[in-house]
């Protein structure tokens, strides 16, 4: 076991730096700001264009491996909202938002680090493979959900509107889609523009992790703990035990790309879950609390995520 905190470890204490750094004033609030914009932004949108532009496309993109983890994502999301409004009592649009936090995986700022310590920088294929889609799937799948859930008269057109503004708006898609064009017209960019990314990539996740830090510090445990408690449930075991069933026990995907999926799965709530249940002002307090407690509770969860792996 101390072998894998050795590997988790790393991370949390990057990304807890960044927590204290800001709570004991060393750090402003908005250069907290300034941080995440870069990273997310500029410097990790840079990471995925590279990546997925030098991917081998027709081997990452292997059908079971989308199957696996995005079965297990809608799973999670499906209950999260029965479990909300069945269980917990809460009102429609709360219960949506709550679905979402749970599916909502924060694949690239604990999602991309862990595995790289856990599995080496060879395994990542599988994750770029994941993040490539997944701001597209679950904004489609959260927004249409609760737009058709709240659509008091609003037309089809302005639906997908709203789903489209929020996907191609979002900095991280607009990497990975032009990574796509890239990969997919064999473009070859000059040396000296290559190095330039590679500059930007190298500062990417430290930075975010670090920043990351900063903004779980505005965060506050407040209320709602069995709301709370049910949603990192879902998040940190719940949706990589199913992504593990259907991928080791129904669909027969590799250990390698197993690996990657279930550990991805494994994450905590990422902020754009809290992002997405601001956007509608709907369980905002589990969203945060969420983000804040799932953070911490990845420490453990991961590691026995990673023992259990093969």
């Amino acid at each position: 076991m101390t072998a894998l905190l050795d590997v988790v470890l790393p991370v949390f204490i990057v990304l807890g730096a960044g927590y204290l750094a800001v709570w004991r004033g060393l750090f402003t609030d908005s250069g907290v700001d300034g941080l995440m914009i870069f990273t997310q932004k500029f410097a990790i949108p840079c990471l995925l264009f590279s990546a997925i532009s030098g991917l081998d496309l027709g081997r990452s993109f292997d059908w079971r491996l989308l199957l696996s983890y995005y079965g297990g994502s809608a799973s999670v999301f499906t209950l999260g909202i029965l479990g909300a409004r069945l269980i917990f009592g809460r009102s429609l649009p709360d219960s949506i938002a709550i679905g979402f936090v749970a599916m909502f995986a924060n694949t690239v700022l604990l999602g991309l680090p862990i595995t790289e310590r856990a599995y080496g920088p060879e395994a990542l294929v599988t994750n770029y493979a994941i993040v490539a889609i997944h701001a597209a799937f679950c904004y489609i799948l959260g927004i249409t959900t609760m737009e058709v859930a709240t659509a008091h008269g609003r037309t089809l057109l302005r639906l997908l509107g709203t789903v489209a503004k929020a996907v191609f708006s979002n900095a991280l898609m607009i990497g990975v889609l032009l990574g796509f064009a890239a990969n997919l017209g064999n473009l070859t960019l000059p040396a000296v523009v290559t190095e330039a990314i590679d500059l930007m990539i190298r500062a990417a996740l430290p930075a975010a992790l670090f920043g990351l830090g900063g903004v779980l510090y505005r965060y506050r445990r407040e209320g709602d703990v069995k709301v709370i408690a049910f949603v990192c449930g879902l998040s940190l075991l719940v949706h990589p035990a199913i992504t593990y069933g259907l991928g080791q026990g129904i669909i027969g995907l590799p250990a390698d790309q197993a690996r990657g999926a279930v550990l991805t799965a494994a994450m905590a709530p990422g902020v754009n879950a809290y992002l997405f249940a601001n956007m509608y002002g709907a369980a905002q307090r589990v969203a945060a609390s969420s983000v804040l407690i799932g953070t911490a509770l990845t420490v453990l969860t991961a590691s026995v995520w990673i023992l259990i792996l093969p």
